[in-house]
C-alpha cells in the first residue's frame, strides 16, 4: 500500500451537527471514518450506539470503520455488518476466541479488525496475524478523546511491521490516539498505513485543511 490513510474519528464532531461534520468528511481529503463504539463496561465512557451508526452511514461516502471497545462483542457482529460496517475492529482483551470471532466478522462481508490496548504485547498476534486485515494499536488509553500521545507507540508499529514481514501477512497497521502533524511523520516512517486523528481534526479552525495537511504529511 503506498498511500497512506487518514481516518478522522467522529466521537470528536459536534454531535449537534452531526450530519455536517460527516459532509465535511465526504468533502475532505480523507479516506475513511472512524467510528468508535464503547459501552461503559470495557472502557469507563459511553459513546454512542446503533442508531446514532445508522444516521451517520446514512451521509458517510467513505469507508465506515467501526472500532468496537465493547466487551462480548461477538453479539453484535451481524448487526454492524447490517449498518453497513465495511471494517469492524474489536480488542483482543475482550475476545475469548479472536479467531473465531475474526472468522465470523469475515462472514459477514466485513474486513477484521484487533485493536491492542498500551499494554497489550505485539506477540498475542503472533498466531493469528495472518487472519487480520488491519491491527490498531492504540496510542493512548481508551474511552476518551483528547489525550496525550503515549511515545512507546513507535517502538509497537515497528514491532509489528517486523511480525507482518516475518509472517508474509497482508495485515495493515492503523494508529488510534492522540495523532497530529507532529507525530504523523514518524508513524509511518515506523510503519503505519492508517492515521486516525479525532480532536485534532475537529477542534482545528480549518478541518478541512487540517486534514489535507496529514494527508500531505504522511505521504510525503
Amino acid at each position: 500500500m503506498s498511500s497512506k490513510l487518514i481516518a478522522p474519528s467522529i466521537l470528536a464532531a459536534d454531535f449537534g451537527n452531526l450530519q455536517r461534520d460527516v459532509e465535511m468528511v465526504n468533502k475532505s481529503e480523507a479516506d475513511w471514518f472512524h467510528i468508535d463504539i464503547m459501552d461503559g463496561v470495557f472502557v469507563p465512557n459511553i459513546s454512542y450506539g446503533m442508531p446514532v451508526l445508522k444516521a451517520i452511514t446514512k451521509h458517510a461516502k467513505k469507508t465506515i470503520d467501526v472500532h468496537l471497545m465493547i466487551v462480548d462483542p461477538d453479539r453484535y457482529i451481524k448487526t454492524f455488518a447490517n449498518l453497513g460496517s465495511d471494517i469492524l475492529t474489536v480488542h483482543f482483551e475482550a475476545c475469548t476466541h479472536l479467531h473465531r470471532t475474526l472468522q465470523a466478522i469475515k462472514a459477514e462481508g466485513m474486513k477484521a479488525g484487533v485493536a491492542l490496548n498500551p499494554h497489550t504485547n505485539i506477540n498475542v498476534l503472533e498466531d493469528t496475524i495472518n487472519d487480520i486485515d488491519v491491527v490498531l494499536i492504540m496510542s493512548v488509553n481508551p474511552g476518551f478523546g483528547g489525550q496525550s500521545f503515549i511515545e512507546n507507540t513507535y517502538n509497537k508499529v515497528k514491532q509489528l511491521k517486523t511480525l507482518i514481514a516475518r509472517k508474509k501477512a497482508p495485515t495493515l497497521i492503523e494508529i488510534d490516539g492522540g495523532v497530529t502533524q507532529n507525530n504523523a511523520k514518524e508513524l509511518v516512517n515506523s510503519g503505519a498505513d492508517i492515521l486516525v486523528a479525532g480532536s485534532y481534526v475537529f477542534n482545528s479552525s480549518n478541518q478541512l485543511k487540517t486534514i489535507s495537511d496529514l494527508k500531505s504529511i504522511t505521504n510525503s
